[in-house]
């Protein structure tokens, strides 16, 4: 597959535009830039404000709440709050087909640094049944936009419903630069997507499929008394420099994994995401993380060299299912799918809730 030069994005990418010294759009558009954007910084100050006076919440024993998944960026974190800000910190782990080596890493960073946990597992038949369902019935952005957009819901919304149930004011997620989607979320969740909207996936809650019951895993605001403290929901990475491979040397370092691979997001993201890569590269023809790697390759955040050699070893590994890729044939054959199953068939948005929809 073609690619560019400079940062990878394949050709096939929406705005890829490669010229004939084979550089992209965005790399031709990339004009040096400060350090720290104007809007970082201005984040930044937020977010030490916030964290000083959350500190020793007097209102709960805890003052945030770390979304832990055991990759790197929520490892680190954790490590960050902890012993840099002094934070008291509760870790929260939503238990979505989570790998081994995620479990490692969860179970060797919180005895590292003594720190309290809690585990939601949504019940297996509800997930097995909502994986298939979006898998069989993708909007036109993919299986990893659909897919992800609706399970990240689930473990955000269970996170806040767990941040006002003990009175904590802030949850604090590991996402890096370029996650989720900047229309959903830039450094904070939209104070009114957590107070006035409902998370429910629209098409989810009109297509029949799934009931009332099943409806309520997730998080929906208008249900909760109206005296409701809600936290606020802030992604640090989004505010401090950011840096991928730094950041898989420091929790090695510190002793948060057992070895550098296991802070790989290769090894450590959840393996139903295999499935969902293979799906997005027979329709789309390349990798659907592509042009977010792209763009931290961009911003000097992450290794051209690394990506250059990985990221066709890891399609390789998809498009025949061998090494971490043989994933993709457990997932079909734990939900029962077969290839021509694996179908886009819904406009964009279709899961959206509509103050993201309408954005």
């Amino acid at each position: 597959m073609t690619k560019c030069r400079k940062c990878l994005l394949p050709a096939s990418a929406p705005g890829a535009e490669l010229d004939n010294a084979g550089v992209c759009a965005f790399c031709r558009q990339n004009a040096p830039q400060e350090k720290t954007p104007p809007s970082s910084a201005a984040f930044l100050d937020d977010l030490e404000t916030t964290l000083a006076a959350c500190r020793n919440n007097p209102n709960s024993e805890y003052d945030c709440i770390v979304p832990l998944s055991g990759g790197k960026d929520s490892l680190y974190l954790l490590h960050r709050l902890k012993v840099d800000y002094g934070m008291r910190v509760l870790a929260f782990t939503c238990d979505i087909d989570l790998p081994p080596v995620a479990w490692k890493n969860i179970r060797l960073a919180l005895k590292k640094l003594d720190i309290d946990h809690l585990v939601f597992a949504p019940a297996f038949g509800f997930l097995s049944k909502l994986f298939r369902y979006l898998l069989c019935n993708q909007e036109a952005r993919g299986a990893v936009y659909t897919v992800s957009y609706v399970y990240a819901p689930l473990f955000e919304g269970a996170a806040i419903r767990l941040a006002i149930e003990k009175n904590i004011p802030l949850i604090l997620a590991g996402y890096s630069p370029g996650q989720p989607e900047p229309e959903r979320m830039l450094y904070e969740f939209s104070p009114t997507l957590i107070r006035e909207e409902d998370w429910t996936p629209p098409h989810l809650a009109t297509c029949g499929e799934f009931s009332e019951a099943e409806l309520t895993a997730f998080y929906n605001p208008k249900k909760l008394p109206a005296a409701t403290a809600f936290p606020r929901y802030l992604a640090p990475y989004h505010a401090w420099d950011y840096d991928q491979d730094k950041v898989i040397r420091k929790v090695t370092e510190l002793g948060l994994v057992q070895r550098s691979s296991h802070a790989s997001p290769i090894v450590s993201n959840y393996p139903i995401n295999w499935l969902m890569m293979y799906s997005d590269l027979k329709q789309f023809g390349y990798n659907p993380y592509a042009p977010e790697f792209a763009a931290l390759i961009r911003e000097g955040k992450a290794s051209l060299a690394y990506w250059r050699i990985m990221a066709p070893v890891v399609d390789f590994m998809i498009r025949n299912k061998l090494g971490l890729g043989r994933e993709v044939r457990r997932s079909m054959e734990w939900l029962g799918l077969r290839d021509d199953d694996l179908r886009i068939n819904l406009p964009k948005g279709a899961y959206d809730p509509p103050l993201l929809r309408d954005a």
